[in-house]
């Protein structure tokens, strides 16, 4: 059993601690020392009551999410654009359809996360994950290509979720 140092039993998921100091500083807007201390507190308590729920942090692959970042936000913006000239134009421009995306992997991690970053794209709405029939059923708002549209997601997303979780074809998790 590997021991816990020092740091590791204040700080069981650092980089929650410092998201959990940072976002109570910006929802405060301020840099008083009061507030700070509080965010430091917050930092060392709130991590340490959630850590028997996490019970194990993911190896991230910090490139490629930094780049799917990026990605998803361009993507949003764009589709954004998209959806407001569809939606404020004629109707019979809309071709609506449902679509299933076979899943590559069955890391529930890189899973969960395609579904949601589907469904935050204007546009797209997942309806569900099937891990045991191995898809997400899709409701796209405009497509004329369905197998284009699966292609494009696994490429520009699903691509990448697998290469920042290290998952597998097939894994389990």
């Amino acid at each position: 059993m590997k021991r816990k140092t020092r740091f590791s039993r204040w700080f069981p998921h650092p980089f929650f601690s410092v998201i959990s100091a940072a976002t109570w500083l910006l929802l405060n807007h301020s840099l008083a020392t009061s507030d700070i201390l509080l965010a430091i507190i917050l930092a060392v308590v709130v991590p340490r009551m959630v850590a028997p729920f996490i019970t194990r942090t993911p190896s991230i692959h910090w490139p490629s999410a930094i780049r799917l970042l990026f990605t998803l936000l361009i993507d949003i913006v764009i589709s954004n654009f998209v959806v407001a000239k569809l939606v404020l134009g004629p109707k019979k421009n809309l071709k609506p359809k449902w679509f299933r995306i076979p899943l590559a992997t069955q890391n529930e991690q890189v899973n969960a996360l395609l579904a949601m970053i589907i469904t935050t794209t204007p546009g797209t709405v997942s309806a569900g994950i099937d891990q045991k029939r191995g898809d997400i059923l899709v409701h796209a708002l405009n497509s004329t290509d369905t197998d284009a549209e699966i292609k494009e997601i696994k490429k520009r997303y699903e691509q990448l979720l697998i290469k920042i979780f290290s998952a597998q074809s097939g894994e389990n998790t």
